[in-house]
């Protein structure tokens, strides 16, 4: 009998470090898969880009100031917007008075589309949208995916 048993426990104690062994690479791998992918996501989101090139649009100190919904609405929007650009590396930047007509276009754009909109749209939880419209339309004016990014930098409704 005492033969029968060791044969027992010897199996027993083979199964359970297989287990054991089984468990460790497991767990091992499963970190291993886990911060491969982890890695690709953070590597895809902090994607590398050119840094920007910023305009402000309007005033340097007011930004716009709009007549909004319609003529005889008598509502005004004050509005600071910074359009964030891709780098033209084909045009120089001037020093003048003159905006180049690239700003122009874009500053035309900007004030068409924000006298389109209605009152409603001006809530404070669609600012998203407008800012996505306003991304949107700027670069089908400018004819190519140059806007990065708009930024609101003040916003007065009166």
């Amino acid at each position: 009998m005492a033969e029968e048993e060791k044969p027992k426990k010897m199996s027993m104690m083979v199964i359970i470090v297989l287990i054991v062994v089984g468990l460790i690479l497991a767990g091992g791998i499963s970190y291993l898969i886990a911060t491969r992918v982890v890695t690709d996501k953070t590597v895809e989101k902090t994607a590398q880009r050119e840094p920007g090139t910023f305009m402000k649009l309007g005033d340097a100190k007011e930004g716009l100031i709009l007549n909004i919904g319609g003529v005889n609405s008598g509502r005004y929007l004050k509005i600071g917007i910074i359009v964030e650009l891709k780098p033209n590396k084909k045009e120089a930047t001037k020093e003048g008075k003159m905006p180049s007509p690239e700003e122009i276009k874009i500053l035309d754009t900007a004030v068409y589309v924000l006298r389109s909109q209605r009152i409603e749209d001006f809530d404070p939880s669609k600012q998203d949208q407008i800012k996505e419209l306003l991304k949107n339309e700027i670069n089908k004016t400018l004819g190519e995916e140059r806007v990065y990014d708009i930024y609101i930098t003040n916003f007065v409704l009166q």
